[in-house]
């Protein structure tokens, strides 16, 4: 989603900084985020595979596509938690800003993570925050406590788990961990998951930090004089 913070830099002018899901900022410094950085781990041959039998185009409409849906899911379940009641028929904006109603199995996933809060009773401590590391930045869906554990969960519309999914929840982890003196596990909660009955699957994540010092290493490589989009504008147009 694209932000745009702008300043005045000079008599008349205004600095404006267009931000999307690359870049955080704080006190007038980049950071690049975790998705972002996480990308850059090599996909593996199934992805690429995948994207022959698409091409370039289709298989970007594609990923556009599951990201919309995978905004809405978040948005409504952002609502759940903060105890409000949600409609099926209820309005999300996409990044365009353009409201419309989730889908039938948009709902599904909602519905699949509405059961698995009433099986596990999770006690929410934050959720949809950022957390800033050594040169990045996310945002963290939940931090819970089920049980006597505390998790850092990431909740994804995919069927799968993917090598980034596991990094990136592993940079999460350090970004954010022993807070209180308390050591989190992370694990990644799929919804509107078709492989089982219940429509969701909650997944115990190992620790990969170290596969996500590499990426941001390969990152730093392809992206060394990359920053976010800076514009100077009049103040006032006048004919």
């Amino acid at each position: 989603m694209k932000i745009e913070t702008r300043k005045t830099t000079k008599e008349g002018l205004v600095q404006i900084t267009t931000l999307d899901e690359r870049w955080y900022e704080r006190d007038g410094k980049f950071v690049p985020s975790v998705t972002w950085i996480a990308s850059f781990y090599p996909k593996g041959i199934a992805y690429y595979k995948w994207l022959a039998q698409h091409g370039w185009d289709e298989a970007e409409q594609i990923k556009k596509d599951a990201g919309e849906r995978g905004s809405r899911v978040h948005k409504a379940i952002d609502l759940l938690i903060k105890g409000e009641e949600i409609n099926i028929d209820d309005l999300y904006p996409n990044d365009e800003g353009i409201n419309r109603e989730v889908d039938a199995d948009e709902w599904w996933s909602i519905m699949a993570f509405a059961d698995w809060w009433r099986e596990n009773n999770p006690a929410i401590i934050k959720n949809e925050y950022v957390v800033e590391g050594d040169g990045y930045a996310g945002t963290v869906d939940i931090k819970c406590q089920i049980g006597d554990d505390v998790y850092i969960v990431d909740i994804k519309t995919s069927q799968d788990i993917w090598k980034s999914h596991e990094i990136q929840l592993s940079a999460y982890k350090h970004a954010d961990d022993g807070e209180n003196g308390v050591v989190a596990k992370i694990a990644i909660l799929q919804v509107g998951y078709r492989r089982n009955k219940k429509g969701w699957k909650f997944t115990e994540i190992e620790d990969k930090f170290d596969l996500f010092l590499a990426a941001k290493k390969i990152w730093t490589a392809e992206n060394e004089d990359v920053s976010p989009k800076q514009r100077e504008f009049p103040r006032s147009i006048k004919l």
